[in-house]
Formats: C-alpha cells, sequence, structure tokens
C-alpha cells in the first residue's frame, strides 16, 4: 500500500491542465562573442536549461515575474515581467563572482569539473528547516544515510555517505575546517539552527578536491554561510511538534550601509524531549557577522556559537528491548535499596563550542584574486554520568574500611571533560582566463586539548579535593597543507583537471585517560595525495567525466586509544585510490547525472561494529578492500507544476580476505561486506505545486540491509527500510506589515514505519560454559528512530 502514493502522484499529473505559456529567449554574450552552455535557472521554478553553441536560450514559463540565473564559473541574475514573449541579450563580459561565494571558490566544484557532486541550495534548506540537523535535511542527497540518537533528527545526529562514517567526511565551513581535529567527526549538535545561517552546501562524493582540513575518505561537505543583503529585512520563525519540539528563531540584516557595510545576526532555541525517553535536548545559538564591500574587496567578519545540553541517548538497546518497549532508554539507569529501578536525572552531555572567523578575498585585477582567512575555535564541555558500586581505585580514591570491612567500591557521579582550542589560517591565490583557472592554496591549523576527569559526587567514599582531576590528558595536532589545482581548456569541448597536494601531520599526547593509565603518543604522517581529471562536452546537452584521485588519512584519536587499551600494535594510516567515470545530461525539462566509483582501499580503517563507552564507533585495520558503486540522480519537470527528483545509488563494498577471531581461532572469512555499507540506497522527491506560492513534497528514503559487522553475521544484520515524509510549504504575500508568511508543515515518516537506522554489534570468547572449548558470543544494540511525527512552523518575514 504504501507504494501506492506513488503511481496515485504520478497519475495526478496527468491531469493537470495546460495553461497558456509564454516564451522567455534570448543570447548570451561575453566579450562580443556569443557563449554556448551558460546554465539558466529560473529561481522561482527550478526550471532550467543551457545556452546552445550560439548562445541562445529559451524557456516556457506560465506569466509572472521571475528572476533568471546565468552561470558560467561566474554568475549574475536578471529580474524579468513575463507576462508576454520577452527576449534577452545578457552580457556576461563583466560579471564577477557573487561576493560572498568567492571564500569557496578554491574547494567547490562546478559542472565542469571532473568531480561527482550535490549541491543543496538555501530555498531546498528552508522547505524543511524546522529545528532538524544538518545531517537530517541531506538525507535525501544520493548515497547519504543519516541517523539520530533520540530518534527524532534533533541533538546527536550522524551521516553516512557511500558507507562511510561521518569521520570520514570532510567538512568546512566559509573554507574553514569543522570536524574535529582528533575524533575526526563532526558534531552538529553544537550547531543547533546553523541551517537557518546557510546559503548553500555542496557534497562532493568520493575523493573529491583538495581542502583543508582532514582529509576526505568518502566525501566532503562545504557549507556557505548567508550572502550579504543589500536590504535590510528581519524575520521571526517559530515551529511547533512531536515529542514537545520546538524551534525558536530571530534574523536580521541591516541590509548595505553607505554601500559599504552590512551586518545581520540570528539567534536560535531549540528544544525537544526526544523520541527515546529522556533524550531531550535544549540547544541555543546564535550568528553574527558583519560585511565590507567595495568594487574589489569582501571582508566577513564571523561570529557563532552552539551550547548543547543533551540527555545521554547513545547507549542503545538490545533485541528484546526492541520488540518490547523500542523507546527504552538506558542512560542513568541504578536500583535504590528497595530494588527500584531509578533513573539519574543529570546523565547528560554538555558543551559549548564559539567559532571566530576574518575572511579576506582581494580582487587584483580580471585575472588574479587571493583569499586569506583566521580562525579561532573555543570547546569547552563535559558528559556526567552516574556510576553505581564503581571501583574507587578506578576513580583515583583510596579504599577505606567500615564496620571492619575493606570497601572498594561505591555509588558515584563523574564528568569526564574537554577544553580545547583551535586556531589556524588558510589561504588562496587564483589565476583565472579564458582557459586557465588555477588555484594555488593551502592552511595550517593547530589544535591544543586538555581531557580530564572529576568525581563531583561519592555515596560512601570520602571525596578528593574539589575540582581534583583522576585522569589529565593534553594533545596537540597540527595539520599543514599546500595544493595546487588547475582546470585548462584544452579545446572548445575538452577540459583537464590537474590537482596536487602535500600534507603533514604531527599529533601528540601525553597522561593518563579514563581507560588508560598511561596514553603516550608522538606521530607524524607525510601525505602526497594527486588527482587528475578529464571534462568532455560532447554537445550543449550531453558531458562526460573521469577522474583518478588517491588520499591518505591518519588514525583518530579513539583508534590510537582503543589500540592501547587492548595491548594491540598503534594503527596505520589509511590510502585509497578513488576511480569516477561520469555521465551528464542537462535538457530544459530533465537532468540526469550518473557516475560509477571504484573507490580501492589499503589499511582502511572500517568500523567493527562495537561502541566505547561515550557511543562512538570503534575502528580497525582490515587490510585490503574496497568500494563498486553506480549512482545516478535525476530532475525531470513533468509539467510546470510536478517535478520528480529520483536517485540510487548500488554498491559492492568487501573486505578481501578478512580476518578475525572468532571461536578462540583466528579464521579467514573471505571477502565480506564492509560494516554498516548497504547495498542499496535510494530517494526521490516528488514536488507538486497547484499554486505559485503553495509546494507539496513527498520524500522517500530506501535504505537496503546491512551488516553491523565485518564477517557477515546475521546476528549483525540491520533490516531493510523505506520512510516517506510529507512537506507541504505556503507563502502568503503581504504589503501590511510583513513582506511575507511562510506557513511549513512536515510530517515525518507518514506511514509509521518501526526501523532502526544504526546500531552497534559485540561479541566476546566465552569459555566457561563448556570447559575445552571456546564459544563466541555475540550481542547487538540498535538505535530505533521515530514513528510517525509532525512539525508545524511559521516565519514572518519583514
Amino acid at each position: 500500500m504504501k507504494n501506492v502514493l506513488f503511481v496515485v502522484s504520478l497519475f495526478l499529473t496527468t491531469l493537470v491542465f495546460a495553461q497558456d505559456k509564454i516564451t522567455i529567449s534570448g543570447t548570451v554574450i561575453q566579450d562580443g562573442k556569443k557563449l554556448p552552455n551558460v546554465s539558466v535557472e529560473v529561481l522561482e521554478t527550478n526550471q532550467g536549461t543551457i545556452t546552445d553553441l550560439d548562445g541562445n536560450f529559451k524557456l516556457d514559463v506560465l506569466p509572472g515575474n521571475y528572476n533568471l540565473k546565468f552561470t558560467y564559473g561566474n554568475a549574475k541574475t536578471v529580474s524579468v515581467e513575463a507576462f508576454e514573449d520577452v527576449y534577452l541579450m545578457v552580457d556576461l563580459s563583466n560579471v564577477q563572482e557573487q561576493l560572498g561565494e568567492v571564500f569557496l571558490s578554491s574547494i567547490k566544484v562546478d559542472a565542469d569539473s571532473p568531480i561527482t557532486y550535490s549541491n543543496l541550495t538555501k530555498e531546498e534548506i528552508e522547505e524543511r528547516n524546522l529545528g532538524q540537523d544538518i545531517p537530517v535535511l541531506m538525507n535525501y542527497l544520493p548515497s547519504v544515510v543519516t541517523t539520530t540518537d533520540a530518534g527524532n533528527g534533533v541533538g546527536y545526529t550522524g551521516i553516512r555517505v557511500r558507507g562511510s562514517d561521518a569521520t570520514r567526511t570532510n567538512v568546512t565551513i566559509n573554507g574553514i575546517p569543522y570536524n574535529d581535529s582528533e575524533s575526526q567527526g563532526s558534531f552538529w549538535v553544537n550547531l543547533g539552527d546553523f541551517a537557518s545561517s546557510v546559503e548553500n552546501i555542496q557534497l562532493q562524493r568520493g575523493v573529491g578536491t583538495s581542502t583543508n582540513g582532514a582529509g576526505a575518505f568518502g566525501a566532503s561537505l562545504n557549507i556557505q554561510t548567508d550572502e550579504y543583503q543589500k536590504e535590510a529585512s528581519a524575520e521571526i520563525a517559530n515551529s511547533f511538534g512531536s515529542y514537545n519540539t520546538r524551534k525558536h528563531t530571530a534574523k536580521f540584516s541591516t541590509g548595505l550601509i553607505n554601500n559599504h557595510f552590512e551586518f545581520s545576526g540570528r539567534g536560535s532555541l531549540i528544544k525537544s524531549d526526544g523520541y527515546i525517553d529522556r533524550a531531550e535536548s535544549d540547544l541555543k545559538s546564535y550568528f553574527v557577522q558583519g560585511n565590507y564591500i567595495a568594487d574589489n574587496t569582501l571582508i566577513k567578519a564571523i561570529m557563532f556559537s552552539g551550547k548543547e545540553r543533551t540527555y545521554q541517548a547513545w547507549y542503545g538497546i538490545d533485541g528484546d528491548q526492541l520488540e518490547e518497549d523500542r523507546t527504552y532508554n538506558p542512560a542513568g539507569v541504578y536500583t535504590d535499596e528497595a530494588g527500584n529501578e531509578l533513573f539519574y536525572d543529570n546523565q547528560t552531555d554538555n558543551y559549548q563550542q564559539d567559532h571566530y572567523q576574518l575572511l579576506w578575498n582581494q580582487r587584483l585585477d580580471n585575472n588574479w584574486s587571493t583569499n586569506l582567512a583566521f580562525h579561532y575555535t573555543r570547546g569547552r564541555g563535559y558528559y556526567e554520568e552516574f556510576q553505581e558500586d564503581a571501583t574507587l581505585e578506578e576513580y583515583g580514591m583510596q579504599n577505606f574500611t567500615a564496620n571492619g570491612e575493606e570497601v572498594t567500591t561505591s555509588d558515584l557521579v563523574n564528568r569526564s571533560w574537554l577544553d580545547n582550542h583551535f586556531y589556524g589560517t588558510v589561504f588562496s591565490v587564483n589565476y583565472k582566463n579564458d582557459k586557465l583557472d588555477a588555484v594555488f592554496g593551502g592552511g595550517w591549523n593547530k589544535y591544543d586539548g586538555d581531557h580530564f576527569g572529576d568525581v563531583i559526587y561519592t555515596r560512601f567514599a570520602q571525596n578528593n579535593e574539589p575540582y581534583e582531576p583522576y585522569y589529565f590528558n593534553n594533545a596537540k595536532k597540527t595539520d599543514f597543507n599546500l595544493y595546487g589545482k588547475a582546470t585548462f581548456a584544452i579545446s572548445e569541448k575538452l577540459m583537464a583537471f590537474g590537482d596536487l597536494q602535500i600534507r603533514t601531520i604531527n599529533y601528540e599526547a601525553e597522561g593518563p585517560t579514563q581507560e588508560v593509565s598511561n596514553f603516550p603518543i608522538d606521530d607524524s604522517f607525510t601525505f602526497f595525495n594527486p588527482k587528475g581529471g578529464l571534462t568532455y562536452q560532447i554537445n550543449n546537452q550531453n558531458q562526460l567525466y573521469a577522474s583518478v584521485a588517491v588520499a591518505h588519512r591518519e588514525p583518530s584519536r579513539s583508534d590510537y586509544e582503543d589500540a592501547f587499551e587492548n595491548g594491540e600494535e598503534a594503527p596505520s594510516e589509511e590510502q585509497l585510490l578513488d576511480y569516477e567515470l561520469g555521465y551528464r545530461l542537462k535538457k530544459e525539462k530533465f537532468q540526469l547525472n550518473t557516475n560509477l566509483y571504484y573507490m580501492n582501499y589499503e589499511n582502511q580503517l572500517v568500523l567493527t561494529g562495537e561502541i566505547d563507552e561515550e557511543g562512538a564507533q570503534i575502528r580497525k585495520n582490515s587490510g585490503n578492500s574496497y568500494r563498486l558503486g553506480l549512482e545516478i540522480d535525476a530532475v525531470y519537470n513533468i509539467s510546470e507544476k510536478f517535478t520528480v527528483r529520483p536517485n540510487i545509488a548500488l554498491s559492492q563494498n568487501k573486505n578481501r580476505d578478512f580476518k578475525s577471531n572468532f571461536n578462540g581461532e583466528l579464521q579467514n572469512f573471505g571477502d565480506t561486506d564492509i560494516s554498516f555499507s548497504p547495498s542499496v540506497v535510494a530517494g526521490n522527491i516528488f514536488t507538486y505545486k497547484p499554486l505559485e506560492n503553495l509546494s507539496l513534497n513527498l520524500l522517500s528514503k530506501y535504505v537496503g540491509e546491512q551488516y553491523m559487522s565485518n564477517i557477515e553475521s546475521e546476528t549483525s544484520k540491520l533490516d531493510a527500510y523505506f520512510v516517506n515524509d510529507f512537506n507541504v510549504q505556503y507563502t502568503l504575500k503581504t504589503s501590511q506589515l510583513f513582506s511575507e508568511i511562510v506557513f511549513t508543515g512536515l510530517v515525518n515518516n507518514i506511514f509509521s514505519e518501526e526501523y532502526v537506522s544504526n546500531g552497534y554489534y559485540f561479541s566476546y570468547d566465552d569459555d566457561f560454559t563448556n570447559p575445552g572449548t571456546v564459544t563466541t558470543i555475540e550481542g547487538t544494540g540498535y538505535y530505533p528512530q521515530a514513528t510517525r511525527n509532525f512539525l508545524l512552523g511559521v516565519t514572518l518575514k519583514f
């Protein structure tokens, strides 16, 4: 029955009566020459085309006012009153890059690049921006799988691309590295409502192009924050929904002052009780920026911060609990003296992160431009836990005697702290002419972080001095990279891309951690990452591209720590050789992107399925492995009112000759599926616009079955799931107090599917049940996702 809605939606399009249309046509020129292959997009309808070999274009639209965006490297927007046929002559001769996008020009790619990518625009973000985190808003992009600890998209969320976990996705904000230097992960919970300050997002799948920060092993995610606005504006947005979820946002912009200055900002509050028991979130954030704009200069000073308090929901539940009570949360559980099950009410994660960015772009002439940025991030916080019958020695306390007996345990409450600083600079120089677009850039970044813990309460034992840490470990990491890359037009139809990067890392740590008595690290790496590719423009509608790229990646802190804890050798660096072969088709009503990839790894750090005490996934080197896949995504404008945007990713993800201990001996399991790597991931968005200001969207996501282990254990299998969301947005134009009132509704999981998007797997050897034999005992944990739930919002724009 769930598929019926798709059939009905397709059938309804045949009932849409055609209306009289008008034609917008024209010619695009540059330096007096007619310009082919220029992208022409109607921003209000997402309708688009490209100019032919004579620079001509034609679009059929309903009568109305439109903004047409012409993109050829740089972009120009033209407003059109289209109530009768219109002919335009568009000159791109002196068009410069839109100020604000220049900071990402060195790491973003466009349609001429042999890189596989997807874009998420501000308008697409706003359609569903009701408080859920950025990974959830990206859920319908190709090869993307998302999950949330609390089950409803608020709080701790994660993303996987092509089966690679979030630590393998390089994230930058305005070209500044965002991944945590040690864990290599990106913690979106520290960026509450950041989507409300985002101009656009580009997801590059595979190795992508050289960028700043950690190496990309699955994808690169480049986020551009709000551009400056010419006119003053303000808006207030409020949303409410299931599980007592609510978001409150206020934004403003002064518009250009004296044609040179603009100041803008946002303040947000998000709260939710979560789908999982007690998995509440309390997220406070702000974003403030000041811009200086001149003819050839753009300077941005940006500050943004997020403060989060979330009840822990990273423990998961076992299979029996999943059947009996799928919202059960074991975090903070303990028993009182009468044997009653209780929960500690402050089993929480508390963290604040403040970001400061100073960005300067200078255009020297029509060919040369420079980017220079300085950044500083301050992070500090802790998670608090109730420990029942904790061993005193492990928390730096002495055993004691009571009633003549030695007492070695006590109930207690401890806090595990992080206190860190991250700072540095990134820079680039760009030269561009008719045939060559070259960039030289790099970055230097330094991380300095303290890890320590203290005990704030004991039931029986004598506590230490206030705030005296029972462990203290300091870590320092320096990351430096230089790259040079260029796109060169060999002919009118053939373009070559080359990219060379050298990256050096030094990582040092000293002192005990919560798990090991000493954690000494002094490791250095030097990586050379070459990339190259070709793009062939068959004609103005068809394009082929091919690329090959090398990437390396260093182990994370937890990789080292897990090895120390288990007495194993330090983990090895990883290497990836990524081959991409793609085809792009762009017509007026139909666009198609398809690519074949082969990612060959040496010493890939694959997820074992296990998690550590903080809920983080444990990884081990797996020897040789690969990911082979086919990705297809399309946009089909069936009519002026109906658009379909399907995508599918089919893949094979394999460890070669995978070896693991099982039943007391080392076994070769042969070629096995890589953990958390479904072979089928598909999505679709049906959009129906019965009115100019009303949009209805049916969003669907299918994720095939996957193993949580690397030995293809049936115990570790996660079932496939198919989830559908329904989104509606209505914009009321008014000339009174508000310029617009936007009403938004979102029903997630409309068929109330009971599904699990993430989990963990563990095993241990049992040699007591049957003496003389060793049997491996397997277990699993699951993170259930919310059944049917809703969010409703209204935005008042001034």
